[in-house]
């Protein structure tokens, strides 16, 4: 293992606690092409789905992927910039891939994503430490941007698109387990929160077309694949209808008929109806936005996962206001009881709370912890406040709280969320979950672990079952991360 890769664990490992970031790099593929293509991705969901756009994009240009830099004729970091953590992480990178430059000089390093985007082309002119960049709606242009550097010259598209949603591309599977995969339904965000780069280096929200979005979901399950995971800034917008110039919609508008528009509840109805074997999961949801709707449409199809991402970055209703959230903590508790009401206690509800946000009073941070307490949420990605250059909030409000005080608040938070966690998994014990196999388990090679229904990972002996099978396991015990049980006969 090089120490390139080590490095990697560390960073990986650091991120378990505290940041909803994670890390992947691509895996090792060997068709026959002339040239490979090392990707390293940090952050979202988002970014790792789109890092499989880029592999494929790329294949079709003469590229195989693989897992060693060190064999690599081209480097890209799929960036996050949503804390300033994540861009130091990638800055550390480039510079030990830099140092592999240096021996070989040919080697191409490319930034891509919201990094790129929110720092265009000083990453190339100023810093001079990467040949490419390339924003998120300008990956078609990837193999003419490489082309432009192995004719020597420096590369850069930040172009951000209202219309790109790479519906017709067949993502490459970066790290497949085979029974899991992403789709994403949409790109961009509209929503403003003041602490966020999103917007901005996404660009303006837009949603793909279902059709497409349900053809992919069957092709996954066609190829083995159990279970999707819908993805977007804000899946709860998804709101879709045929374009202006689609023949159907003008004969429509010719004798005055309403336009066919679907909506996110009729998507996940759409994809659940591929096949009762194929689970369905979606991320992430707007607490302004998700509807009953979208519950009751949960409720009617079993294989729609009873789960819900649901951040609420704060308990504390002005805090919310200055964070441009567009709810306060009374209307988030109603979308809450409402998932409580149809869904049942039993549905997972997880979180992303925010600690020392800019003013935030010490009075305001006990209502994130009594908001804590009211929902006992499954799991949350908690972290302190990191005031990012270019946001609404980064112009409009001083980052006055002192580091310490952001850390012991965070703590606070960490703390009752470990105890919340592991309340809410005792409350599995003595039941029977059905679970999606999704391999074998870190702890040991005669053990499986796959995910229930509410995304909560479950351990079992492995006895004569695989990858890819459902499983009903009666769980006996718990930590506040895993639940521990045996194959119901």
């Amino acid at each position: 293992m090089s120490e390139l890769i080590k490095d990697l664990d560390i960073i990986a490992e650091d991120k378990a606690t505290d940041e909803s970031c994670g890390v992947q790099i691509s895996k090792e593929e060997n068709t026959g092409k002339k040239r490979k293509l090392y990707i390293e991705s940090y952050g979202c969901q988002m970014n790792f789905s789109d890092s499989e756009i880029v592999s494929s994009i790329m294949k079709d240009n003469g590229f195989d992927t693989t897992s060693d830099v060190n064999t690599a004729d081209v480097v890209f970091l799929n960036t996050c910039s949503i804390r300033e953590k994540a861009e130091q992480t990638v800055r550390k990178r480039l510079t030990e891939f830099n140092k592999v430059k240096a021996e070989r000089p040919d080697l191409q390093i490319g930034v891509l994503g919201c990094m790129a985007e929110r720092l265009k082309t000083k990453l190339l002119e100023e810093e001079k430490i990467v040949d490419l960049v390339a924003g998120p709606d300008a990956y078609r242009d990837l193999p003419n941007l490489v082309k432009t550097v192995d004719d020597g010259d420096k590369a850069v598209n930040t172009f951000l698109s209202r219309e790109e949603t790479y519906a017709d591309i067949s993502p490459v599977r970066l790290n497949s387990n085979g029974v899991t995969a992403f789709i994403s339904i949409m790109r961009g965000c509209d929503n403003m929160c003041s602490f966020c780069v999103v917007p901005f280096t996404r660009g303006r929200e837009r949603s793909r077309d279902p059709y497409s979005i349900v053809q992919e979901a069957q092709n996954l399950f066609d190829q083995g694949y159990r279970e999707v995971t819908l993805l977007g800034q804000n899946v709860d917008s998804y709101k879709w209808s045929p374009e202006v110039n689609n023949k159907a919609r003008l004969e429509k508008k010719e004798k005055q008929e309403e336009v066919e528009v679907i909506n996110f509840a009729n998507l996940i109805e759409m994809v659940a109806k591929v096949s009762p074997l194929l689970r369905v999961r979606f991320s992430t949801s707007h607490p302004k936005d998700i509807t009953d709707e979208v519950l009751y449409t949960m409720k009617k199809y079993d294989n729609i996962c009873k789960y819900i991402h649901l951040p609420a970055q704060s308990g504390n209703s002005r805090v919310l206001e200055l964070m441009n959230r567009t709810y306060t903590r009374d209307w988030y508790i109603n979308r809450v009881d409402a998932i409580r009401d149809i869904l049942g206690e039993d549905c997972g509800i997880s979180s992303d709370m925010i600690a020392g946000f800019c003013s935030e009073t010490e009075e305001e941070h006990q209502e994130t912890l009594t908001l804590m307490d009211y929902v006992k949420y499954d799991f949350s990605y908690m972290f302190f406040y990191s005031e990012r250059p270019g946001t609404l909030a980064a112009k409009k409000y001083e980052d006055d709280i002192p580091l310490e005080i952001k850390k012991r608040r965070l703590q606070e938070i960490i703390d009752k969320q470990r105890a919340h966690s592991l309340e809410r998994n005792q409350r599995d014990l003595n039941k029977v979950h059905r679970v999606l196999v999704e391999g074998t388990s870190k702890r040991s090679d005669e053990q499986l672990q796959g995910r229930n229904t509410a995304n909560k990972v479950v351990i079992f002996p492995k006895e004569n079952f695989k990858k890819g099978d459902y499983v009903d396991v009666f769980v006996e015990e718990c930590t506040g991360a895993t639940l521990i049980g045996k194959p119901v006969k």
